[in-house]
């Protein structure tokens, strides 16, 4: 913890560099994805402070739209949309993700209850021809593409899509190396950015 600490006592002793920050933001790209300590979007990304809006969940889930029912998730997701007008939103899955491995491998997940109902959300098991694969990379990348189906199903994203105004990305990102694959809709593979 004492490196964190020190780095932000040094952190705020540049304030000409975020001056600018408080006249308000207007970042190009939502970025979705996991809560995993391995995965830093501004790392992957070289993004600066006020460049991407981030949403990060367990397993970079997008949960169900549900007006009746709103999740932080869900409001992140549309004021990103509607009141920031990103545009663009990439789901970045990654390699050894434990909730998109807990899922495939069907782990007992009783004892953190919380988990195991928040992976409900996930809809579908993820396609897996090899439930060993430590990095679950093609069931993560399966992951990645209904998560982008399930954002489809978001009236305002609806709306900018059929505007030509968004563009949806699906990302995976592979920790053990730092490489970062896109999906490709003309092969339906994930390739090297």
């Amino acid at each position: 913890m004492q490196p964190l600490i020190d780095n932000a006592r040094t952190f705020g002793q540049r304030p000409e560099e975020f001056a600018g920050l408080a006249k308000g933001q207007s970042p190009e790209v939502l970025f979705i994805t996991c809560a995993d300590s391995r995965v830093v979007p501004a790392l992957i990304t070289g993004a600066r402070p006020g460049q991407l809006f981030e949403l990060r969940t367990a397993g970079t889930i997008v949960p169900p739209y549900a007006s009746e029912h709103p999740t932080g998730e869900a409001a992140t997701i549309e004021y990103a949309v509607e009141v920031l007008r990103v545009q663009h939103i990439v789901v970045c899955g990654h390699s050894h993700c434990g909730a998109v491995g807990a899922l495939v491998r069907g782990e007992d997940l009783d004892a953190v209850p919380a988990v195991r109902d928040w992976l409900r959300h996930a809809a579908d098991e993820p396609d897996c021809s090899d439930k060993a694969d430590p990095t679950v990379a093609e069931a993560v990348q399966s992951h990645v593409l209904t998560q982008l189906l399930r954002l489809r199903s978001y009236p305002c994203i609806e709306k900018r899509l059929h505007a030509d105004e968004l563009r949806l990305h699906g990302w995976y990102y592979e920790v053990h190396t730092g490489a970062v694959r896109e999906h490709r809709s003309q092969t339906d593979t994930f390739e090297a950015l």
